[in-house]
């Protein structure tokens, strides 16, 4: 029998794993390879990148991983608030005289600052919703910020605006993997929160991509980690848990003190049969936003306008960020070296409007769309392009999310969660809850490792 089998080998398995490596354990994951959402693959001094790409900072249980494992990460370098809009690139500045500079309609223009000043006021109140107050429990704060404004849509909150003005929110808004009038409006208010701070907790990048991370904690774990191993159901027994999987074609079984389920709600859902009904209610409530993503290896020779610029925000295209992967090379350089990397994001409605176009018609629409942000020469600089589909792409905060929060969080059973969409910082929230997971499954082993030398002794010497 096994310590601990942790299902689902994304960046929070692999968290758990890696706070579990002094037991027993083993971790299935499903796919081919480890990481989940998490996917970058190396490109000599470059990576191209089409998933998690940003981590959280000093103080964080991302912080706290990377430093165990050994895994280099800096703040990003360049500006998180770049925009293109209406043939204007904007790359420097204050994020405030954006409407000013931005050639867009006046009813638009008017619109733009009265709503930008709406979300501003409560932006300010959502800064003292989610500051850490000395001794908290950071699941009351990850409660107390599901709360915030979460009985409206975003879109409900700020009503309907003119073409241009709803089309400089939707960035911010739709980073979430859904739309204004799917993402609740403390949801959408703190994505604001987030890029008027420049980034304030999301703001660091992995040197040599973030696959660095999670290949690494799966070859310190080595052969622990179980690949096209496919669970299709949990089940209690009195004292223990038994997992059953399918892998080369076998029906197989494991059985374990402890479970740490690591994978998207949705399948959480499925494969926790006897879970607390209400807890397998809550999982199912969970909704994930899809998103289209693609990588592009560059071989320019010079200089380019971006290349102090990490993230520019795209209204109006098919995408509605770039993302410049080579923002911390640069960062980095005495002289600019030849080449560069660059993502492109499309979440919820945007990647819906592609999910079914082939490879080649995405690239060519994202192609031509760069050409329109970056300059009419990007294209012949394309060396290596590649697509990435992600149908459950991320879990949002709907309305109402906040009621589900205590349900999800109790702890009920020898199964205990784990997984981005238990929080709102993404790669952090996958960390976080990994560890606390991993500790929850520790601490029941070692009170029953215990219970059990305690029952093995003479009466004298108990």
């Amino acid at each position: 029998m096994k310590d601990v089998v942790i299902v689902g080998g994304g960046l929070a398995g692999l968290s758990a794993g890696w706070r579990l490596r002094h037991w027993d354990t083993v971790v299935l994951e499903s796919g081919r390879r480890v990481g989940g959402r998490i996917r970058s693959e190396r490109r000599g001094q470059y990576w191209l990148n089409w998933g998690g790409h940003v981590f959280a900072g000093h103080g964080t249980s991302t912080d706290a991983l990377l430093n165990e494992v050994g895994i280099t990460a800096a703040q990003v370098p360049g500006s998180l608030a770049g925009l293109s809009m209406n043939g204007r690139l904007l790359l420097k500045g204050r994020i405030e005289t954006y409407p000013f500079r931005i050639p867009m309609p006046l009813p638009s223009r008017i619109a733009l600052i009265r709503t930008g000043l709406k979300v501003g006021s409560r932006v300010l109140q959502y800064a003292q919703i989610v500051r850490n107050r000395p001794g908290e429990d950071p699941a009351v704060r990850q409660q107390r910020i599901y709360g915030f404004e979460n009985d409206r849509s975003f879109h409900d909150f700020v009503g309907d605006l003119p073409e241009d003005a709803e089309a400089l929110f939707r960035p911010t808004v739709t980073r979430s993997a859904a739309d204004p009038h799917e993402i609740s409006a403390g949801a959408g208010i703190g994505y604001f929160s987030l890029v008027w701070n420049i980034g304030a907790g999301l703001n660091r990048g992995i040197a040599g991509g973030p696959s660095t991370l999670t290949q690494g904690i799966a070859t310190a774990l080595g052969d622990r980690v179980q690949l096209g191993a496919e669970v299709t159901e949990i089940v209690h027994r009195p004292r223990s848990v038994v997992v059953r999987y399918r892998q080369n074609g076998m029906d197989l079984e494991i059985e374990a003190r402890a479970v740490v389920l690591a994978t998207p709600a949705t399948v959480a859902h499925r494969v926790g049969v006897d879970l607390p009904e209400d807890v397998r209610d809550a999982l199912g409530r969970i909704v994930y936003g899809p998103y289209v993503s693609a990588a592009f290896l560059t071989n320019e020779n010079g200089p380019r306008p971006w290349d102090r610029a990490y993230a520019i925000a795209t209204p109006k295209r098919s995408f509605n960020i770039v993302l410049n992967q080579a923002s911390l090379v640069r960062g980095g350089e005495t002289q600019r070296a030849p080449g560069g990397s660059i993502m492109v994001f499309s979440p919820a409605a945007l990647a819906r409007n592609l999910l079914a176009k082939t490879d080649q018609e995405i690239r060519e629409i994202y192609t031509h769309d760069l050409n329109q942000v970056l300059g009419p020469d990007f294209s012949s600089t394309i060396a290596e392009s590649h697509i990435q589909r992600w149908e459950t792409g991320a879990p949002y905060c709907f309305p109402g999310r906040g009621k589900l929060q205590p349900t999800l969080t109790r702890r009920s059973s020898r199964v205990f969660l784990a997984g981005d969409y238990l929080g709102t910082l993404y790669t952090e929230t996958a960390i976080a809850t990994g560890f606390s997971a991993a500790q929850e499954a520790a601490s029941l082993l070692a009170t029953e490792r215990q219970a059990g030398l305690q029952n093995d002794l003479p009466l004298s010497a108990a």
